[in-house]
């Protein structure tokens, strides 16, 4: 790839121009996708699981976007494991109590195993999170949290976490480095669940690490060399592609978020409404709790009931239909990934099964929670 990277740009121009062919005669636009498993000997990439071209644009272009090097994982757990993978055994990994669940099960997992200890935290409680550092050899953060969109202190948390000689670790899959930037405010790692924003169009999996740590990026590329948990070529591709346009449907999803939030919150059949103040991803609590939650999933026709997000499309499910959703989730909780749709077919769609949903009565203004 050329280096087309200029630091005055800004994000939304980084996204555009990064990791392209050189602007020569008769080069593609667009990175080509390669396929292929083995290549001729004696060069940098020898075999298709060590590296490719595809995934190096991708790379080149998060790593610009986060400011570090990136590596390309099959999926976001595939790199969550990457990273639990280097804690050291019976170690300690402070990490929030309401975070992706996928992340959470692993570290059940590990633990069950013998393998480490999860200290699970309140992550918006900065003091507490701060103590429990003491003991951490990695910190795990995710702000804003999923589904509770709870945010947390980064910067003072990662001062605590090092003073510990913790690492620091930030899921940035729900502000994409567009609303958050991870190393500014301490992180030694970032993940990403690229399926979400990053790709954007509910159409690849794939996940990714960043680090500004060379010796620690090699040793995280040597894990993915020898555990084998890479990303396809297509999906890759797929995931380059959507990051053009990553600013563009942000933005939108976020405009429409906002609208969307000042609304739910004067309507009668909603008790609470989290929203962090930026991104697409809001989260409701409904009046009548799982039942009414169920029902409202079922009753729309723009809006898809699905348990992904962060895609052109405006997707929402009741978080505690899987068993393994902290039973500290309420169960009337729903989350919802607005997409880039028409905010006011949006509204007229979601008011309607609102409406329908026969929860509650409308409480009086002073009295209604207004979450946040």
């Amino acid at each position: 790839m050329a280096d087309h990277t200029d630091p005055r740009w800004s994000p939304a121009t980084t996204t555009v121009k990064v990791a392209r062919p050189p602007t020569e005669p008769d080069q593609p636009l667009n990175t080509p996708i390669t396929m292929a498993s083995t290549y001729v000997a004696t060069g940098d990439l020898e075999y298709g699981r060590y590296g490719n071209p595809t995934w190096t644009a991708f790379e080149e272009a998060l790593g610009a976007l986060e400011g570090g090097r990136c590596l390309s994982f099959a999926s976001g757990l595939a790199a969550v494991a990457t990273v639990l993978d280097l804690v050291g055994q019976g170690a300690t990994v402070v990490a929030p109590r309401h975070a992706y669940n996928g992340s959470v099960m692993q570290l059940a997992d590990l633990e069950a195993r013998g393998r480490l200890s999860a200290h699970l935290v309140d992550v918006a409680d900065t003091d507490a999170v701060v103590k429990a550092c003491q003991d951490a050899a990695l910190v795990w953060l995710e702000s804003p949290t999923n589904p509770a969109l709870e945010t947390a202190d980064v910067e003072a948390i990662a001062r605590a976490a090092h003073d510990a000689g913790a690492y620091v670790v930030v899921d940035n899959t729900f502000a994409t480095p567009l609303r958050q930037q991870p190393f500014a405010l301490g992180a030694d790692i970032v993940v990403h669940s690229a399926t979400k924003y990053l790709a954007g169009h509910s159409d690849s999996m794939l996940g990714a690490i960043v680090t500004q740590d060379n010796e620690l990026y090699d040793v995280l590329k040597g894990r993915r060399d020898l555990v084998g948990a890479i990303p396809g070529t297509l999906e890759a591709w797929l995931a380059l592609r959507g990051m053009r346009t990553l600013h563009l449907r942000l933005e939108r999803a976020e405009s429409n978020a906002r609208t969307l939030v000042e609304r739910l919150r004067e309507h009668p059949a909603v008790e609470e409404v989290r929203y962090p103040g930026f991104g697409g991803i809001v989260s409701v609590v409904v009046a009548g709790g799982a039942d009414a939650a169920d029902l409202l999933v079922r009753s729309t026709s723009l809006w898809v009931h699905a348990t992904s997000l962060g895609g052109v499309e405006s997707t929402f499910e009741r978080r505690r239909r899987w068993k393994s959703e902290p039973a500290t989730i309420p169960d009337g909780l729903i989350r919802l990934s607005v997409g880039i749709e028409d905010v006011e077919d949006l509204w007229v769609d979601l008011r309607k099964a609102l409406d329908a949903s026969g929860c509650g009565s409308r409480r009086s203004s002073a009295s209604r929670p207004r979450g946040g």
